[in-house]
């Protein structure tokens, strides 16, 4: 009795279990595999989304809270100015534990707070700054600058147009039209100074003056009166 040793004997079944057959445990750890590897790649991919959606809140909340603080600062010192008390800005233990439950949620929770709190600390700037003019101060910008810039670029020509019907197309007349020629720059200057007074910007903010709109409504008028004036002039 002979052994064959020959290796043909063993390498058929050999291939048949790597190639694998329905039920056959190589393709069902294969498949396990898989699935995990696709799970785990799916937890990989969430925890960098929620680091970066993290890193953005705290990143976020920092900028607010500078903010927030550079508005609260200039805000104490105007109402220590103003006579309130020191004990009076500071927060009570009530107020600070609702502000420390309120931000216990995460980033997302304080970058939500800190975004309230500059809600208000922007209505305290509008309170501060409007002096005596809160409502007009949350008016467009045009619509409040013309308050400013219309007045100023009526008074010459409304003189002017005065000075004509008392006393006619004389020398008086042509004189006050040559000296007026000034005047809508005149009242532009004036005009910006007392936009920037009268509604003083918050802190980091710059004060909208609207120029173009401004140098319009002070010119508009002058150039009316002045041209129906010399035609008047012109024609008697």
């Amino acid at each position: 009795m002979t052994l064959d040793h020959s290796p043909v004997s063993t390498a058929g079944p050999v291939r048949q279990r790597v190639a694998g057959t329905p039920g056959d445990p190589v393709r069902a750890a294969w498949a396990d595999y898989l699935a995990a590897a696709r799970q785990l790649d799916g937890v990989r991919r969430g925890a960098a989304t929620a680091a970066g959606e993290q890193a953005r809140a705290v990143q976020a909340a920092r900028e607010e809270l500078a903010g927030v603080r550079t508005r609260l600062v200039a805000q104490e010192s105007r109402l220590r100015e103003l006579g309130v008390p020191p004990i009076s800005l500071a927060p009570t233990p009530p107020e600070l534990a609702e502000a420390t439950r309120s931000m216990s949620g995460g980033p997302a929770a304080v970058l939500t707070a800190l975004r309230d709190a500059r809600r208000w600390a922007v209505g305290a700037d509008d309170t501060l700054c409007a002096r005596g003019l809160s409502r007009v101060a949350h008016w467009p910008a045009r619509a409040r600058n013309l308050l400013v810039y219309g007045p100023l670029g009526l008074f010459v020509p409304v003189l002017l147009a005065v000075l004509y019907l008392l006393a006619g197309t004389g020398a008086v007349t042509a004189l006050a039209v040559l000296v007026g020629l000034p005047a809508p720059a005149v009242a532009f200057g004036l005009g910006w100074l007392a936009v920037g007074r009268c509604f003083p910007p918050g802190p980091g903010e710059r004060v909208d003056r609207t120029p173009r709109f401004g140098a319009l409504a002070c010119l508009v008028p002058a150039v009316v009166v002045n041209a129906g004036i010399v035609l008047a002039m012109l024609s008697s």
